[in-house]
């Protein structure tokens, strides 16, 4: 039913530098994969098979990671290091790659915005590659899907945070329907503690109807002086309905460094060694 997903991918990755001077953040490895990789293996497993990047200058390594690199292929072809490029290869069988350049940093709305001519008139995922989330079971995207076939509008996954942090986050407010699912009443961009809702914090995963590219196109610039997608998600509780879910599964905060490395020291010990 949903088979796009959107990766905002133009990001700057400030807090890694020197490392992010000349390579993406989201090029950063998780052990052997880099963090756009993981994501892009979410969403396809949710049935989001085309996968849309919105880059921006010097990203050029991310397009290139989702293609074929024939001078590597002809150097290993037949060795037993071929092995270490299955997971890749999966994801290039079962994948579409499109692109298009966000020219300036305005804001996950505006980058959100910037894709549209990639979408279309259709619901999609939105997956910043900045958060890790590992399951054993289905995956945080494809949770979400199959909660859109119940109640077909935008999704917002959440988690309780400490009280302290949500002036890091997008914060919800809302009715709880059952187990983990709210109807989203209020939503606040990085408020501080005091001001906060509650302490269930918008994580970076989110399906959305078509409708949030024209609410974007006139949501005026909101926290830092950016277009946030929390503002027009605001705008499109109150139209109509917004769903908030309490995903399963273990998320990694990669956009910080104690995240990054508790992610690989995670992954390392329950996945890696395990192979």
């Amino acid at each position: 039913m949903i088979t796009k997903c959107l990766f905002p991918v133009a990001g700057y990755g400030t807090r890694f530098l020197p490392a992010t001077k000349s390579m993406p953040k989201e090029m950063l490895p998780v052990v052997n994969k880099p963090l756009v990789q993981y994501g892009v293996e979410e969403a396809i497993e949710a049935g989001m098979t085309t996968c849309a990047m919105v880059t921006g200058r010097g990203k050029r390594t991310i397009t290139d990671h989702f293609d074929i690199s024939y001078e590597l292929e002809h150097q290993i072809s037949g060795s037993g290091k071929e092995a270490y490029l299955a997971s890749i290869r999966d994801v290039l069988d079962k994948g579409v790659f499109t692109t298009v350049r966000q020219r300036e940093m305005k804001g996950l709305g505006h980058a959100v915005l910037t894709g549209r001519p990639l979408i279309g008139n259709e619901p999609f995922g939105v997956l910043l590659s900045d958060d890790l989330c590992i399951n054993n079971g289905p995956g945080v995207l494809a949770q979400m899907a199959e909660l859109y076939r119940q109640f077909r509008c935008s999704i917002v996954a959440i988690q309780e945070v400490p009280e302290d942090e949500t002036h890091k986050y997008g914060v919800i407010r809302g009715e709880s329907l059952k187990s983990g699912i709210y109807r989203v009443d209020e939503m606040v961009e990085k408020p501080d503690p005091a001001d906060a809702p509650s302490n269930l914090a918008i994580i970076g995963r989110y399906i959305l109807t078509p409708d949030i590219f024209d609410i974007l196109q006139d949501t005026s610039p909101g926290a830092n002086g950016e277009i946030q997608i929390t503002d027009a998600l605001q705008t499109q509780a109150a139209q109509g309905c917004v769903m908030a879910y309490k995903f399963k599964g273990r998320r990694f905060d990669c956009g910080s460094v104690p995240g990054f490395v508790e992610a690989t020291n995670f992954v390392y010990e329950n996945y890696y060694l395990q192979d």
